[in-house]
């Protein structure tokens, strides 16, 4: 069953979401803004399979008896543990429409765009840490660790959200989104590691040096307000790219309130602890 949704505001979008009798959406704690009176909620600590291999209803699919509990705990262990390391929320929000259609709102934390992905089963999708928002039961969320050269090098890289299954994915990121494909650019495009949102499965993430360690290579490091690192995407696949990164933003704000310790200069001056 197709969700329902739509995407409605512009410096901060919202997602409003209407669900058919006994359908169910969950979302991301902290991402809820409103719903009518017949939507129940619930607060799980589990993704809707449960373990990573149930049947979509929250349940898990461990079988039945002690040994099914057993590991259907340990599948919950994990994905517990696994969302800790990566500094992500415990715990979903459920919420199902009972006796009729329902209604959800949904938004995210920064000022910016909302996109709602549609799963065919058949590619999953990548996002940036914390670009989920919510998404229909049939869609399962988890994490994906980048490998160790890749994420020392790239910080914001190190680990992201994965989405599989059927259905609607809702994600959010700051500023203003734009879709490429790198095959339009000579299968490969560079990008800031703050701006990346999401892309397809099939498409290879990566992270280079900036330059060389030569004089221009240190430049860009010191001076070019990009640090050591960029982002590569290559392959044929959709990405979507947000023009505003988090560092940015609280370098704004920072010096908003005269608390800039960045300097004049970003780079390797920067003080962001992301």
């Amino acid at each position: 069953m197709t969700l329902q949704q739509e995407i409605v505001g512009n410096a901060m979008q919202m997602a409003i979401v209407n669900l058919h009798p006994g359908q169910t959406v969950y979302c991301e704690a902290g991402k809820f803004l409103f719903k009518t009176t017949n939507v129940t909620m619930e607060t799980r600590l589990s993704s809707p399979s449960g373990n990573g291999n149930g049947n979509g209803n929250g349940n898990g699919g461990g079988g039945g008896g002690m040994g099914g509990m057993l590991r259907q705990a340990m599948g919950t262990a994990m994905q517990v543990g696994q969302r800790m390391l990566a500094g992500e929320s415990l715990a979903f929000q459920y919420f199902t429409a009972q006796g009729g259609q329902g209604t959800v709102g949904f938004a995210g934390v920064l000022p910016g765009e909302m996109r709602a992905l549609e799963l065919d089963g058949r590619r999953a999708w990548f996002a940036e840490k914390d670009a989920f928002v919510a998404a229909e039961s049939s869609v399962e969320f988890g994490i994906a660790f980048q490998g160790g050269r890749t994420g020392m090098s790239g910080g914001e890289g190190f680990v992201l959200e994965k989405f599989t299954g059927h259905g609607t994915v809702i994600i959010a990121g700051a500023g203003n989104f734009i879709d490429l494909n790198p095959a339009d650019f000579g299968g490969r495009i560079e990008v800031d590691t703050g701006c990346v949102v999401a892309f397809e499965e099939g498409i290879q993430y990566g992270v280079q040096r900036v330059g060389g360690l030569n004089r221009q290579g240190i430049m860009n490091a010191v001076f070019g307000g990009e640090g050591l690192s960029l982002a590569t995407l290559e392959g044929d696949g959709r990405v979507i790219l947000q023009s505003l990164t988090i560092e940015s933003l609280a370098n704004a704000l920072k010096k908003a309130q005269g608390g800039d310790k960045q300097g004049p200069t970003g780079g390797l001056f920067s003080t962001h602890a992301g």
